[in-house]
C-alpha cells in the first residue's frame, strides 16, 4: 500500500476541483503536481518546487512520452495541411451534398440530426486512434456544426464519446495492444483471445455509443447539454457567454488554398494510410520478440501486435500519412515545398499548447506513481470484496482511479493485475474482472477534467473545457449506472 495513505489522493483531487472551479487547466494541474512534490519531500515547500520543475523536465525521459508529443505535433502539421489542400473543404462539400440530397419534411432537424450522425460515423470508423479521432471530427465537423447552429458543446461531447468506446471495441491499435500486453504480464497465453472473450461484458463502451445514437435520432438532449443546444438554436450563440475556447478559431483552421480544386481525396488518403500503417506498425515492432518458427502467420501477427511499441506506431503511422500528404499535394500542384513547410510549422504552432497540456498529464501521472495513488485505492478496497461483488467493485474502483488520475492506460496497468488475480482466487469468472477494469477506466478517464482526451475534445472542437464536461457528465453517469447494475446483476448470475 502507498506509504503516503490518504494524501496519495490529494495531488489529482486538488486539480480536479481547482479546474471545476476555476476554468485554469495549467493553473489546476501544476498546483496539483506542486503538492504532490510538496507531499513527497515532508512537507518541504522549496523542495517541493525544484522537483516540481525537474518532474516537467523527466517527462520527456520517456521515449513514449516524447514520441507522443512529437505524434502530437505532427497532427498539427498533417490538419494543417490537410485543410490548406482543400481536403477538408471537399469532404465538407460532400458532407453537404449528402444533407442537401436528405432535404424532405423537416429540412433542420433532418440536417442536423445526419451531421451529428456522420461526426459520430466519422469518430467511430478512425478507430486507430482515440486522439485523432478526436482532433479529426473537431476539426472537421466544426464548420459544418457552426452552421446548422449545433453547440460546440455537442461537438465536443460526439467527438469524445465516439473515440476511446471505438477503440475498445475495435481493438487493432495501441490500445488493443497495450491490453494483450497486460493480459501477458498475468499469464494468458493467448492475450487477443482472452482480450475478445471479454469485450462482450465490457458494457460501457458500446451503452456509451448507444446513448450518442439515441440523442442524436431522438434530439432529446438532457441535462445542461439540452440549455447548451436551446441556447444555440434560439439565440444562435454556438459558446455560452463568458465562455473560453480551449483554442481560438484562427489558430485551429485554414482556409483552402485559393484557386484550387477541393478534392475529398486529399483528406481521406493521408487518414485512410494512417488506418492502415497502426496495425502493420504494431506487427512489425513486435515481430523481433516472437519464436517465428511456431505458429501460423495470423497467430504470430496477432502475438506481435501485443508486443508492439503504440508510441512507435502511432508516431510512425502519422509520419508516413504526412509524407503521403506532402507527395500527393506536390505531384497535384497544389503546394510547393516551401509553402508544405511553412504550413506545417504553422500547424505544429497550433498544437503546442496541447503538447504542453500533455506534459502536464503526464507529469501528473508519474506523480500519481510515485505517490502510489492507483495502488492505495485498490488495495483499501479489497476488504470489501465478495466473489458476488467483484466485478461490480473493480468497475467502482477503476471509475474513481481514471478519473482522479485522468488516464485510463495507467488504470488499466493497475487494476488488470489486481482484478486478474483476485477474480481467480475469487471464483470470479476473470473474463467478467478484465471488461470491470477496462470499462472502468474508460468511463473515468471519459469523465475526468484533467483527461488528455476530455481536455483534446474542448480544443479540437473549440469549446470551453468545463463546459464541455459538464454537459458530457450527465450521459456518461447514464451509461455508467447502467454499467454498474449489469456487473452487479452478472456477479449474482455467473
Amino acid at each position: 500500500m502507498s506509504e503516503y495513505g490518504f494524501w496519495s489522493l490529494l495531488p489529482p483531487l486538488a486539480a480536479i476541483g481547482l479546474a471545476l472551479r476555476t476554468k485554469q487547466v495549467f493553473l489546476s494541474l501544476t498546483l496539483g503536481i506542486w503538492i504532490g512534490w510538496v507531499i513527497i519531500n515532508g512537507g518541504n515547500i522549496l523542495s517541493g518546487s525544484f522537483d516540481t520543475l525537474n518532474a516537467f523536465v523527466a517527462v520527456f525521459e520517456d521515449a513514449g512520452n516524447t514520441r507522443t508529443v512529437i505524434f502530437t505535433l505532427f497532427i498539427g502539421a498533417l490538419i494543417a495541411l490537410i485543410q490548406r489542400s482543400g481536403g477538408v473543404a471537399g469532404f465538407i462539400s460532400l458532407v453537404k451534398t449528402k444533407l442537401e440530397s436528405q432535404e424532405a419534411n423537416n429540412k433542420n432537424r433532418n440536417n442536423r440530426r445526419l451531421v451529428q450522425l456522420f461526426a459520430s460515423l466519422t469518430g467511430i470508423v478512425i478507430f486507430v486512434e482515440s486522439n485523432i479521432s478526436i482532433l479529426t471530427v473537431g476539426t472537421l465537423y466544426r464548420p459544418i456544426f457552426d452552421n446548422l447552429k449545433i453547440s460546440r458543446e455537442k461537438l465536443a461531447y460526439l467527438a469524445d464519446s465516439s473515440s476511446a468506446p471505438s477503440c475498445i471495441i475495435f481493438p487493432f491499435n495501441a490500445w488493443g495492444a497495450y491490453i494483450m500486453g497486460l493480459l501477458v504480464m498475468q499469464g494468458f497465453d493467448k492475450p487477443f483471445a482472452t482480450m475478445m472473450s471479454a469485450l462482450p461484458y465490457n458494457f460501457y463502451p458500446f451503452l456509451a455509443l448507444g446513448i450518442v445514437a439515441y440523442i442524436i435520432y431522438t434530439g432529446k438532449d438532457f441535462g445542461p447539454m439540452k440549455k447548451a443546444e436551446q441556447r444555440a438554436v434560439e439565440e444562435g450563440k454556438l459558446i455560452a457567454d463568458g465562455a473560453i475556447p480551449m483554442i481560438s478559431d484562427e489558430v485551429s483552421m485554414l482556409e483552402a488554398k485559393p484557386g484550387i480544386a477541393h478534392r475529398s481525396i486529399n483528406m481521406i488518403l493521408p487518414i485512410v494510410t494512417m488506418i492502415i500503417m497502426m496495425p502493420m506498425m504494431l506487427v512489425y515492432t513486435g515481430w523481433s520478440s516472437l519464436d517465428t518458427t511456431d505458429g501460423s502467420f495470423i497467430d504470430l501477427a496477432f502475438q506481435a501486435m501485443g508486443q508492439g511499441s503504440g508510441s512507435t506506431s502511432v508516431l510512425t503511422s502519422v509520419a508516413t500519412a504526412l509524407v503521403v500528404a506532402i507527395g500527393l499535394y506536390k505531384v497535384q500542384g497544389l503546394l510547393g515545398i516551401k509553402e508544405m513547410v511553412d504550413l506545417s510549422l504553422k500547424g505544429m504552432s497550433g498544437m503546442v499548447s496541447l503538447a504542453i497540456l500533455m506534459v502536464f498529464a503526464f507529469a501528473l501521472g508519474s506523480l500519481c506513481k510515485e505517490l502510489k495513488t492507483g495502488l492505495y485505492v485498490a488495495e483499501i478496497s479489497k476488504a470489501w470484496l465478495s466473489p458476488n461483488l467483484v466485478p461490480a467493485i473493480v468497475f467502482l474502483v477503476s471509475c474513481f482511479i481514471a478519473f482522479s488520475t485522468g488516464t485510463s492506460w495507467g488504470t488499466f496497468a493497475i487494476m488488470i493485475s489486481i482484478a486478474v488475480p483476485m477474480a481467480q482466487s475469487m471464483g470470479t469468472d476473470p473474463h467478467l474482472a478484465i471488461a470491470a477494469a477496462i470499462g472502468g477506466g474508460v468511463f473515468g478517464d471519459h469523465c475526468s477534467p484533467i483527461s488528455d482526451t476530455t481536455i483534446i475534445s474542448s480544443m479540437a472542437s473549440a469549446s470551453d473545457h468545463v463546459d464541455h464536461v459538464n454537459t458530457q457528465l450527465p450521459y456518461a453517469l447514464t451509461a455508467g449506472g447502467v454499467t454498474l447494475l449489469m456487473y452487479l446483476a452478472l456477479g449474482f448470475l455467473m
